[in-house]
């Protein structure tokens, strides 16, 4: 049987439900993007997000079956801020291990810096987000994500 993640599945006698991050290890890309002068976009999280409500948070999302790093980047990218990537550099991998509601959660973060074109920046997906704004690293909103501060201390010398 080819399982798919995120689905359940029916069987007479029981069912499956796979989950990246929660049942299986997940992979995600994560995002800083930035002008390229000197500000960087960030995402507030809305109360339709899995966690940390009204919090600040870099751009992420899980790479697909069959999806390149690259392609999933660009694809993410495009999809929550409408943004194409005009240069990215990788920074590095985290291992992040979390715990959501009572559930231990790992995934490895493939990091990434990201220029993209300010003008194009807009909330593609405003059921996850309340408010897309740059900021700049010196005049950081609060609250943050609670993987924020761990990022920017490990990259601080690359962005």
């Amino acid at each position: 049987m080819n399982l798919e993640i995120n689905k359940t599945y029916k069987h007479p006698h029981f069912q499956i439900y796979m989950q990246p991050g929660y049942d299986f290890t997940g992979i995600c890309v994560v995002f800083f993007c930035h002008d390229g002068e000197g500000n960087v976009l960030l995402a507030k999280r809305s109360k339709n997000c899995r966690d940390e409500h009204g919090h600040w948070d870099y751009g992420a999302g899980g790479i697909e079956h069959g999806e390149t790093v690259l392609d999933t980047l660009k694809k993410e990218i495009k999809e929550e801020y409408g943004c194409d990537v005009l240069e990215h550099e990788f920074l590095g991998i985290r291992d992040v291990h979390r715990e959501h509601e009572g559930k231990k959660t790992h995934w490895i973060a493939l990091d990434h810096r990201v220029k993209v074109n300010k003008a194009q920046a807009k909330n593609m997906e405003p059921h996850k987000f309340d408010d897309l704004q740059w900021f700049t690293l010196n005049n950081l909103p609060t609250p943050l994500h609670s993987q924020f501060p761990n990022f920017l201390e490990l990259y601080k010398d690359k962005l």
